[in-house]
């Protein structure tokens, strides 16, 4: 399920100059991490006048890891969150109760681990990272982009983990995601975009567009 144009997710956000940035630089939404343990833990009053200038159809993100319903609404309602994204192990109950899109993170570790994608409702996106089921995300390591393509086959991929300007072009061909997520990858340090980073890594995803827009024109 890849698209032409693969929309761009900056996450990790904790500062309103890196978000309006990251959104000037083309970005398709913005993520803010709400789990407690995240070094990029963003505070939901600065979230929620931070969401106040971004633009329409700008998708802003809250990230969640195993916290109650109630909280993830509430934080979502204060923050005007339009999608959450599970990072834990919240199952299709839990997300039916938060009253939200949702993206849920998935850990594909081998063949069989595609199927724990169907039990969840079709409208579902999946972002796809390295880390072991429950840890936490934002290691800056990549994951099986060859078990990343097939799920991109069943399923919207948001392809996460380890990528920046120098591979996220390679990943795109190679996965063919609906959508690319970076975080580590645009830092300065944990919670702090680099501008240079920012910018190469949304320009680099267009080259890879363009690229493959520019190969499809000449299949026969």
């Amino acid at each position: 399920m890849s698209a032409a144009r693969t929309r761009v997710k900056i996450c990790g956000l904790t500062r309103r100059d890196d978000a309006l940035r990251a959104v000037d630089l083309g970005a398709d939404a913005v993520g803010f991490v709400f789990a407690p343990r995240s070094r990029r833990l963003a505070d939901p009053e600065t979230v929620a006048r931070i969401a106040e200038e971004i633009p329409p159809l700008v998708t802003v993100v809250g990230v969640f890891q195993d916290q109650p319903a109630l909280e993830v609404r509430t934080t979502a309602a204060l923050c005007g969150l339009h999608l959450v994204q599970l990072h834990g192990a919240e199952d299709p109950a839990f997300a039916r109760a938060v009253d939200r899109p949702v993206l849920k993170a998935a850990w594909l570790a081998q063949e069989a681990d595609l199927a724990q994608l169907d039990a969840w409702p079709r409208a579902t996106a999946f972002l796809l990272d390295a880390v072991a089921r429950g840890a936490r995300g934002g290691t800056g390591r990549t994951c099986d982009w060859t078990l990343a393509r097939r799920a991109a086959g069943r399923v919207r991929v948001v392809l996460a983990g380890g990528l920046h300007a120098g591979n996220v072009a390679d990943a795109i061909r190679a996965v063919g995601p609906w959508a690319v997520d970076g975080a580590t990858g645009t830092e300065a340090a944990p919670g702090r975009k680099d501008p240079e980073k920012l910018r190469a890594f949304l320009a680099a995803v267009r080259a890879a567009d363009a690229e493959r827009a520019e190969s499809g024109s000449k299949a026969p």
